[in-house]
């Protein structure tokens, strides 16, 4: 098996509870195909740097997992029909960081 990291944009104006279910129907998939979701981070609210699909803004979410070739065929085949996510990228890695997180919250 490999390490991924798969991050979703999902549309800016969804309600919290629909972004919950997104969080937890992306990561019972990875878990279900032969996967384990090793780290979910939930990275907020940020602006685009270009406009997609009239969005200039998406919620982001970041999955750490470990999976295999038809892992990630469920995972794209899933959201290529889930019409709250507007965009997604999946990165291949030897090793996986799980002690940075980039785009967390500091406390001032």
């Amino acid at each position: 098996m490999s390490f991924y990291e798969n991050t979703l944009i999902t549309k800016q104006d969804l309600p919290k509870s629909e972004l919950s279910k997104i969080k937890e129907k992306y990561n019972n998939l990875i878990n279900d195909n032969s996967g384990k979701v090793i780290k979910i981070e939930e990275w907020g609210l940020m602006s685009l740097a270009r406009r997609i699909k009239k969005y200039n803004k998406g919620f982001y979410i970041h999955y750490k997992f470990e999976g295999n070739k038809s892992t990630l065929e469920e995972i794209n085949k899933k959201i290529k029909i889930d019409a709250s996510v507007i965009r997604h990228l999946i990165v291949k890695y030897k090793n996986l960081d799980t002690e940075n997180e980039y785009f967390k919250k500091t406390v001032k």
